[in-house]
């Protein structure tokens, strides 16, 4: 059987599901103890939400989870109007650009460019990239190179994407080739961190994939009970804390022991918003991520964090030690439809070298995009 998407065709290999009469130990709500250190806290592993109507991905076969990564980008593509309109803040505020282009001429050069770097710098794109645009402008301009305001314009456009495209290409998901692959997602409090994680887990399961989710959020009590609701919602299952003294650590690994003993696809990790200022915290992502590498070497597969679109360049001291602690290797980056500052997508990416993976274009399930930066550079400058 397979599923198809635009110029992408992934085989799914597996049966169909067993019928309603299977046991209930693999359908019905089940509730799987796992003891720590032979105390009376534990973890539970529940299942939640009816069985999953489509057929389960075979993921054991190299190249699977690349043909995965690929699939779900091609499929936002034929989805660009969720893209175009999360950025009409930015590009109304970019829409000057098209007034001061289209009755350009050479002796208005320094006076359009200096109100084109302004508008670069109201959008959070940065000083360092805003004069360095408008500084390729002006000697492409001087050089005749360009000779009309729509040739100015297109330059941009390629400025932009060039800036986004050699420093943060791996915009696909990378999950390596044995199952499960496993995501961590960390990020400060308040950015959107389990929602996002919820809605990857929704976005992966509409293609077949067996979906674990772990609540690694141990300090604020609605975490797991807010996860435990996206896991109603997406058909998945998830292991969960009991009591209060278990550390995240051990929901993670316990929860990507499960996975591999289970065969499931991918395990998703939901961990505690913290301040990056504080040590002791970060510490503590550090030991998350060394007891998943202790399940599977070189786990996690991806470590992203979910940065507030609205805070603009306050984003990037928090990325930068995020990446120094963990090792971040993409990003998401949110609530960016009620911002008119996604000029810091740019930013974050030139600044750091991390890709941009995902970015929260609305609030609904689906509007949890896959970035393609050409279709980005599209939405601001259109």
């Amino acid at each position: 059987m397979a599923v198809a998407a635009p110029q992408v065709t992934v085989p799914f290999l597996s049966p169909p599901p067993p019928s309603s009469s299977s046991s209930s130990v693999a359908y019905g709500s089940t509730s799987i103890l796992l003891s720590r250190s032979r105390a009376s806290s534990a973890l539970r592993l529940r299942r939640t939400g009816p069985a999953a109507t489509r057929f389960r991905c075979a993921a054991g076969q190299t190249g699977f989870f690349t043909r995965l990564g690929r699939l779900i980008k091609e499929k936002a593509k034929s989805d660009v109007e969720k893209v175009f309109s999360g950025f009409s803040k930015t590009r109304e505020n970019l829409a000057v650009v098209d007034e001061l282009l289209l009755y350009w001429n050479l002796a208005d050069t320094d006076r359009v460019l200096d109100e084109l770097e302004e508008a670069l710098l109201v959008s959070d794109f940065g000083p360092r990239i805003s004069f360095k645009i408008v500084d390729c402008l002006r000697e492409d301009i001087l050089a005749g190179k360009l000779k009309s305001g729509s040739e100015i314009k297109e330059a941009l456009k390629r400025s932009v994407l060039q800036l986004l495209t050699s420093k943060g290409n791996k915009s696909d998901l990378q999950l390596g080739f044995r199952k499960p692959a496993v995501i961590m997602v960390v990020g400060v409090n308040g950015g959107g961190k389990t929602t996002s994680l919820g809605k990857l887990a929704c976005r992966l399961k509409n293609e077949g994939v067996k979906v674990l989710l772990a609540a690694g959020d141990t300090f604020r009590a609605a975490a797991s009970e807010q996860l435990e609701v996206w896991a109603e919602r997406t058909g998945s299952e998830i292991v969960v804390a009991e009591g209060d003294k278990v550390k995240a650590a051990s929901v993670l690994s316990q929860a990507v022991r499960k996975g591999k003993e289970q065969g499931y696809d991918v395990v998703l990790c939901d961990t505690s918003g913290r301040l990056h200022t504080n040590y002791s915290l970060m510490e503590e992502l550090v030991a998350c991520k060394k007891a998943v590498a202790k399940v599977i070497p070189r786990a996690p597969n991806e470590i992203l964090l979910v940065l507030d679109g609205t805070t603009g360049l306050n984003m990037l001291p928090q990325a930068r030690e995020f990446n120094e602690v963990v090792g971040i290797t993409g990003l998401i980056l949110t609530k960016l439809d009620g911002s008119a500052r996604g000029g810091c997508v740019v930013s974050v990416v030139d600044e750091l070298g991390i890709p941009v993976k995902f970015v929260g274009v609305g609030e609904g399930v689906d509007d949890l995009q896959p970035f393609d930066a050409e279709a980005f550079v599209d939405a601001i400058f259109s």
